[in-house]
């Protein structure tokens, strides 16, 4: 279970309260957070970036990851206030600061900022607001949203493209990029929007390319993986339906069986 507060539209505190909490995100606008207390693990095509308390972390936008938050060291819950810069905002600012056209960006899409002295004290400002929500107005969370870029830019040369770049996702090879995401458990609008389609292209161009509807293939596929993993790898089915995109258990075994006749357990 997560408690999440808006404490304004693109400004989000967000508290755990189970031992360890697994879940996968898509974000469509760049994310600036700290952890507070405990630790989230967020595993990517990247590789693994781990939050511990005091970590700040820029997160760039059209990402998929899965995320895993766990109790820090004295069972604190994990909890952390992120900051999510949309492009309204971000077209905004650049207008009003003559930003020109930015490159494409091609740097890393999780940038460790931890030890910024500035950006710490920025988010010490929104604290008090996580007691007193009301009193963070619109007018007061757009200042907010315009400290939080201009601090960025400060910080290097490297995030007027990171942020900047206005650029939408380009339409990609779907067999290779769906071959390597289908493990990520979000809507199939989601899926399309990465793949630089709107959502009834990617069907269409889904079903050309696997002869076959985008829910049925993406089922068929995560039992494959769950079924190696389970008979080749000796996993446990209760450690292997998330990880492979299911949304709970009991779904996970009752498709296993009826596809394979026999019980993931019994692997």
């Amino acid at each position: 279970m997560e408690s999440n507060l808006i404490l304004q539209h693109n400004i989000l505190y967000s508290r755990g309260y189970q031992k360890v909490q697994s879940s996968e995100h898509y974000f469509p606008d760049h994310a600036l957070g700290i952890m507070l207390s405990g630790e989230s693990h967020y595993f990517s095509n990247e590789g693994t970036f781990v939050m511990t308390e005091g970590t700040i972390c820029l997160m760039r936008r059209n990402q998929l990851f899965k995320k895993l938050k766990k109790p820090g060291p004295t069972g604190e819950p994990p909890s952390l206030i992120s900051v999510f810069l949309d492009q309204n905002a971000l077209h905004q600012y650049a207008t009003d600061n003559t930003i020109p056209k930015q490159p494409t960006y091609k740097g890393q899409a999780m940038i460790d900022l931890t030890g910024n002295v500035f950006l710490k004290g920025f988010f010490d400002s929104l604290l008090p607001y996580r007691d007193h929500p009301k009193k963070l107005t619109a007018k007061m969370a757009a200042l907010k949203t315009a400290e939080a870029i201009e601090l960025l830019l400060q910080t290097g040369d490297v995030f007027r493209p990171f942020l900047f770049d206005f650029q939408e996702p380009y339409k990609i090879d779907l067999e290779t990029y769906m071959n390597h995401h289908f493990q990520y458990n979000i809507p199939l609008s989601s899926f399309a929007n990465l793949a630089g389609r709107s959502l009834s292209t990617f069907k269409r161009d889904f079903t050309k390319i696997f002869d076959t509807t985008p829910k049925k293939w993406l089922q068929q596929k995560r039992l494959e993986q769950a079924h190696y993993l389970i008979s080749t790898k000796r996993l446990r089915p209760s450690a292997v339906y998330l990880e492979v995109g299911f949304e709970n258990l009991s779904h996970f075994s009752s498709a296993f069986k009826k596809k394979f006749g026999v019980n993931a357990s019994d692997l």
